[in-house]
């Protein structure tokens, strides 16, 4: 089978698993990631064969553009309001996973060597939020925990890669140095971020004023931001920076490029889109290709069994099992000191801190592993640095970790959603007055500028009648907004000849609107996500009237 037929083949199964995950009865809740898993095996068994993919090239083409993305649509209101949860997370958490989880394989698989089992730990440290956002829709997590989950996994994506990286450095040449790790670590993350944020705002700006001079065409800005984290990534790791933190870097840069507003409303509706469809196949082909791998990776698994002092394939269960349990017990120790000192340093006088054990034990399940760690652990080189050496229990440590990151799915869709009934987070922001402020501001803004444009829009001298009766149709739409009261008195069957005029005013009032709404965004006064939410209800209105 060829291999465009293998990738259009895993395409359609990534269609038909978001059939399935809609049929599936209510008491298998399976996660999406999951059926995709089932099917790439199901692939794999009908037609008997794997795809063969440079890992490094598997690297390239998967991560930049899905962790671009999260850097780009997380909520950056959320990530610094609890930063500081986030950061003892994504990095304090990957830390304490590397050398406990790594010590631990080592200890359980003598043959692996421990450079070779802290890169196994480094890699099955980050949190996948696609794979949680997928056991959401079953049971919805609690918004401020979701945003905690998420800005955990844009980070530890980053430090996990990162330790991982330099184990498997130490497993190929032997030696390992904490100052030249550390020294190396400062180099990798802080150019990495400023060549994410400098050629991000360099190819908008340069593109903003080509546009201005010739034009544009249509899909331009959209295949723009498509190679924009290809371009961060590969100019990274040109000069030794790390990739996945210029991609990262690159998203979060790019949710504030958007606050400029310079993107047509088509545009914007259309890149969503566009953004939707790459991350849903992108995602979807990495767990296919997890399913479809997963007999050659079993089968070469148990042949290296042996490599660990053990001869029965069931000692495969017995690891990932015990595997999994200390990253579960790991996260549930760091998580539950970590709400511990948080209640500690916020308690009242006399008040004792108790972490919420439910809340504990969900942040802990809802750890689960995903397309990072596959995508990361099928770099593991072939070969050793003498390019003849086999790398050693390479094959198990891919079948160690598959096995892991399915089993943290079946246990985060069935055991998560129980916990989670009526389980809250408090939100320190109040989101509805925000909201209810925010469209205010714009209403106010869009009435200005519809009495502003009755009289200086092409035919409101020739017809001024008309545009008055077009304006006051638009204003009570508004009006009735800043009154909280729906009954304008405005017949609007009468006024229908005036459908021209009234679609130049309320294009007028719209552009008004978002370009307030820009610029409380800016000035902080609004998150980001209620600007994004609010302009993309405007962008669909401008597309229907234009």
């Amino acid at each position: 089978m060829h291999s465009i037929e293998v990738v259009l083949v895993m395409l359609l199964a990534v269609v038909v698993s978001g059939y399935l995950t809609r049929v599936l009865p209510r008491w298998l809740p399976l996660p999406l990631p999951v059926v995709q898993i089932a099917l790439g095996a199901t692939i794999a068994g009908v037609f008997g064969q794997g795809v063969t993919l440079d890992p490094h090239l598997f690297f390239i083409l998967f991560l930049p553009p899905l962790l671009f993305l999260d850097g780009w649509r997380i909520p950056k209101d959320g990530l610094f309001r609890d930063r500081g949860m986030i950061l003892q997370l994504a990095l304090g958490l990957v830390v304490f996973t590397v050398v406990g989880a790594g010590f631990l394989i080592h200890w359980l698989i003598p043959a692996m060597p421990l450079a070779v089992a802290f890169a196994l730990a480094a890699i099955l440290s980050p949190t996948d939020p696609v794979a949680v956002s997928s056991i959401a829709a079953k049971a919805p997590i609690p918004k401020r925990m979701m945003h905690i989950l998420e800005g955990e996994s844009l980070l530890n994506d980053a430090s996990g890669l990162v330790c991982f990286r330099f184990a498997v450095a130490a497993a190929l040449t032997g030696g390992f140095s904490l100052m030249s790790a550390s020294l190396t670590f400062l180099w990798v993350s802080l150019a990495g971020v400023a060549v994410g944020v400098a050629l991000t705002f360099a190819i908008n700006r340069g593109h903003a004023m080509v546009s201005r001079v010739f034009g544009e065409e249509a899909g331009t800005p959209i295949l723009i931001s498509l190679l924009t984290p290809f371009g961060a990534y590969m100019l990274a790791e040109q000069i030794g920076a790390s990739g996945i933190l210029a991609a990262v870097a690159a998203g979060i840069t790019m949710s504030y490029v958007e606050l400029t507003g310079r993107a047509l409303a088509t545009t914007r509706v259309q890149r969503t889109a566009v953004w939707d469809t790459v991350q849903f196949a992108l995602n979807g082909i990495i767990f296919v290709l997890l399913g479809e791998q997963l007999p050659w990776i079993v089968e070469r698994a148990v042949h290296t069994i042996g490599e660990s002092g053990h001869l029965a394939p069931w000692w495969l269960v017995v690891y990932v099992v015990a595997i999994y349990a200390v990253l579960f017990a790991l996260r549930f120790a760091w998580v539950w000191v970590t709400l511990w000192i948080g209640l500690y340093r916020n308690r009242s006088d006399g008040e004792q801190p108790k972490p919420e054990w439910r809340l504990v034990t969900a942040m802990s399940l809802a750890g689960v592993r995903g397309a990072i760690t596959l995508a990361g652990v099928l770099t593991l080189p072939l070969l050793m640095s003498d390019g003849s050496t086999p790398f050693p229990t390479r094959d198990l440590a891919i079948f160690l970790a598959a096995a892991v990151i399915i089993l943290s799915l079946l246990l985060g869709s069935l055991v998560l959603p129980r916990l989670l009934k009526g389980l809250a987070l408090p939100a320190q922001d109040d989101e509805v007055r925000e909201l209810d402020h925010a469209r205010h501001e714009a209403a106010v803004a869009a009435v200005a500028a519809v009495e502003r444009a009755q009289h200086a829009l092409p035919g409101a001298t020739e017809n001024p009648d008309l545009y008055a009766s077009a304006a006051l149709r638009v204003m009570a739409l508004y009006e009735g907004r800043l009154k909280r009261d729906d009954n304008t008195g405005i017949e609007a069957a009468a006024l229908r000849r005036a459908d021209d005029a009234e679609r130049a005013l309320r294009l007028a009032a719209i552009q008004a609107e978002r370009e307030r709404l820009y610029e409380l965004a800016r000035h902080r006064a609004i998150s980001d996500e209620i600007a994004r939410k609010l302009v993309r209800e405007l962008d669909l209105m401008e597309t229907r009237y234009r």
